[in-house]
């Protein structure tokens, strides 16, 4: 098993909430990251019809046969529960008594903040990052394959092929999600639409354009990314607020939390046919933020990425936020370095003055170096 870099902080949170949550997509390893860290607690799935027909109606009997706490999986299913876990651990102060799982931001998050708020530590999982392929020497034969396949665990623990694998999670599990919180009453135009998202990965989201392109309302698109989002399908990246003195754009970037969904959408089927893809580029540029977006869901953090636009067409892909400071990133997916990919950060880096930090640039290459103040890294080793 491929070990979790967020086991540590949920252990961590363990000694200080009676309750913790793990939230993240469906498959992105929950339920597995709970089960290791805690492995004497009983486990429970509220998928299961019995087990949560028993616990909406009798939730006190539902909790009292666990008196040292349990695993609840796929927790807000039973949204009438939350109440009674707020009385027991109340009652006993104890904690790591209890710990959540759930797919569903709308579902799990609203009820933790409503009837849990102060008494829960979250953990925000997403698919295997590098680093812990890494750690687990888990083959990565290409910059192309870690695109095409990305990150899922099940592709890596069940050796899976990558189209099959995400061909039935698109009908299983997003289009499941996505009937559970809206009705959708043409299902082939949501497929339209999740498809569309891919071809715009790391653009500027644009809603008239997307509901004119599926033949629906902006109303529906807005709803339709909504629930993408609250599933761990794709994210938002919002531009920084921070002016220095130019006009910027406000509309946020759209990408996936893993690109070999996004590549799957796209009609991408192996790593070869993506190597001369037109969206390799966006691709690249998705798997380097969704990495840093990682590394902060690991710790624990919410997120600290952004990136600056200006209404002249001057762009940073991402400005990192640390305390008062702001440190650039530039992504560039070509194999060599080539100093025309400084211009960016150069323009920005006049702009920001004492604000910034060391610049930095990730490419598609195996070498790291400093080249005129910025440090410039391999994809291999984003951090």
């Amino acid at each position: 098993m491929i070990k979790r870099q967020a086991e540590a902080v949920l252990l961590d949170l363990a000694k200080g909430y009676p309750i913790l949550a793990i939230t993240g997509p469906r498959q992105a390893g929950k339920t597995t990251l709970a089960q290791s860290a805690f492995p004497d607690k009983r486990y429970v799935s509220l998928e299961d019809l019995d087990e949560r027909e028993f616990a909406d109606q009798d939730p006190r009997g539902f909790l009292a046969r666990f008196p040292d706490g349990a695993i609840l999986d796929e927790a807000q299913r039973c949204p009438n529960l939350f109440s009674y876990l707020q009385t027991r651990v109340d009652a006993e102060k104890r904690m790591g008594l209890f710990v959540l799982t759930g797919s569903q931001q709308f579902g799990l998050m609203s009820n933790i903040t409503q009837t849990l708020a102060g008494r829960v530590g979250l953990i925000q999982l997403l698919p295997f990052s590098l680093q812990e392929l890494q750690a687990a020497n888990t083959p990565i034969l290409s910059l192309d394959d870690v695109l095409w396949r990305g990150m899922y665990p099940p592709i890596y623990d069940r050796n899976l092929a990558p189209e099959k694998w995400f061909a039935n999670y698109v009908m299983t599990y997003i289009e499941r999600d996505v009937r559970q919180v809206v009705e959708v009453q043409n299902l082939s135009l949501f497929q339209r639409f999740i498809k569309m998202c891919a071809a715009r990965v790391g653009q500027l989201i644009n809603m008239s354009s997307l509901a004119i392109d599926c033949g629906v309302s902006h109303n529906t698109i807005r709803s339709w990314l909504s629930v993408l989002e609250a599933g761990y399908v794709v994210f938002l990246l919002q531009p920084h607020h921070q002016n220095f003195g130019k006009r910027l754009v406000k509309t946020p970037k759209l990408y996936f939390h893993d690109t070999g969904l996004a590549a799957f959408l796209l009609g991408i089927r192996d790593a070869e046919h993506l190597s001369i893809h037109s969206a390799r580029g966006s691709l690249f540029e998705n798997l380097v933020v969704s990495e840093l977006l990682k590394q902060r869901y690991n710790q624990g953090l919410a997120s600290n990425l952004y990136f600056w636009r200006n209404n002249t067409g001057d762009e940073v892909d991402v400005v990192i936020e640390q305390g008062e400071k702001l440190m650039p990133m530039e992504i560039k997916s070509g194999q060599t370095f080539n100093s025309d990919f400084l211009t960016g950060i150069n323009k920005w880096m006049k702009i920001a003055g004492n604000a910034a930090l060391t610049p930095q640039l990730v490419y598609g290459g195996s070498e790291n170096m400093t080249r005129n103040g910025v440090e410039v890294r391999s994809w291999k080793q984003i951090s």
